[in-house]
C-alpha cells in the first residue's frame, strides 16, 4: 500500500497511477481537494477499491498522521511513502523577500517531508514488515543557481533527512531513498518560472526541457518508474536515483 503526496498533478499523479499499475493500493494526498477528486475518478474506475483520496496540507504537522490513519482505515496499513509534494520559491537569501521565502519553503520542502516520514515510519515499526520511505529531491540539491536559495537549501536538507532515516531504520528493514528529477513539466512551472529559466538560457521552452546529455525531455512517467523501482529495490537504501536525462553539473559526488 502506497501513500503519495502531491498526487493531484504532475509527478505525484503519475506515480500514483504507476503504483496502481504495479498492483499497489494507493492513498492519493493533496491540498487541492477539487482537483484531487477530479483526477482520481479515472484511477478509481480502473482500479476499483484500491484508491482513497485525502485532502491535506503537508506543512501541517498533523497531516502525516491523519493521512496514515486514513490509509490504515482503508487498507489495514501502509508499506510505501512517496513524499512528493513541494513548492518552488525563489529570491536572494540576503534580502527580506528571500529570507521570508526560505522560511515558507522549509515548512513544505523539508518539514512537510518529515511530517509524513515520521508518521509512516511509526506505522512501519508497528507493522514490523519493513517498508520504503521515498522522497522527491531535485537537481537544486546538488547544483545551486542564483536566486533559488529558498528552493535549493531545503532540498539539500531533504537529502540529509533521507539519509538519516536510512541510517536510523535500516536495521528494521525500512529503506529510505530519493529520486532526483529535473526539468519535468509540472505545476512548479505554472508561475512563469519556465519562461524565465528558458529566457535566461536563450532557448525556447521545448529546448529547455531537452537540454540534457540524452537530448530528450524527462516526463513525469519517467520519474514515476523510478519511484516504483525504489519501492521494490530490497537491497537499496540511502540512495539518490537521478532521472534528468543527464546533467553533469548535478552529478552526485
Amino acid at each position: 500500500m502506497a501513500l503519495v503526496t502531491g498526487a493531484a498533478s504532475g509527478i505525484g499523479l503519475a506515480t500514483a497511477k504507476a503504483m496502481l499499475a504495479a498492483g499497489a493500493h494507493v492513498v492519493m494526498a493533496d491540498r487541492d481537494e477539487r482537483v484531487l477528486e477530479c483526477v482520481a475518478e479515472g484511477p478509481r474506475e480502473a482500479h476499483a477499491g484500491r484508491v482513497v483520496t485525502v485532502c491535506c496540507d503537508v506543512a501541517d504537522g498533523r497531516s502525516g498522521f491523519e493521512s496514515v490513519r486514513a490509509a490504515c482505515d482503508a487498507f489495514g496499513g501502509v508499506d510505501i511513502l512517496v513524499s512528493n509534494a513541494g513548492v518552488a520559491p525563489s529570491g536572494a537569501l540576503h534580502t527580506d523577500g528571500g529570507d521570508e521565502a526560505l522560511r515558507r519553503s522549509l515548512e513544505v520542502n523539508l518539514l512537510g517531508h518529515q511530517h509524513f516520514a515520521r508518521a509512516v515510519a511509526d506505522a512501519l515499526l508497528v507493522q514490523r514488515a519493513g517498508g520504503a520511505l521515498l522522497f522527491n529531491a531535485s537537481k537544486a540539491a546538488f547544483h545551486h543557481a542564483p536566486g533559488l536559495g529558498p528552493y535549493s537549501v531545503p532540498k539539500a536538507a531533504l537529502l540529509a533527512l533521507m539519509r538519516q532515516y536510512a541510517v536510523d531504520l535500516g536495521h528494521e528493514g525500512i529503506r529510505s531513498n530519493a529520486v532526483n528529477a529535473d526539468r519535468v513539466r509540472t505545476g512548479l512551472f505554472a508561475t512563469g518560472a519556465l519562461a524565465s529559466q528558458a529566457r535566461a538560457r536563450g532557448v525556447s521552452p521545448s529546448e529547455y526541457f531537452r537540454a540534457n546529455l540524452l537530448a530528450r525531455e524527462t516526463s513525469s512517467e519517467d520519474v514515476a518508474e523510478a519511484f516504483v523501482y525504489l519501492a521494490t529495490a530490497q537491497a537499496t537504501t540511502g540512495c539518490v536515483l537521478t532521472v534528468d536525462g543527464g546533467n553533469a553539473a548535478a552529478f552526485p559526488r
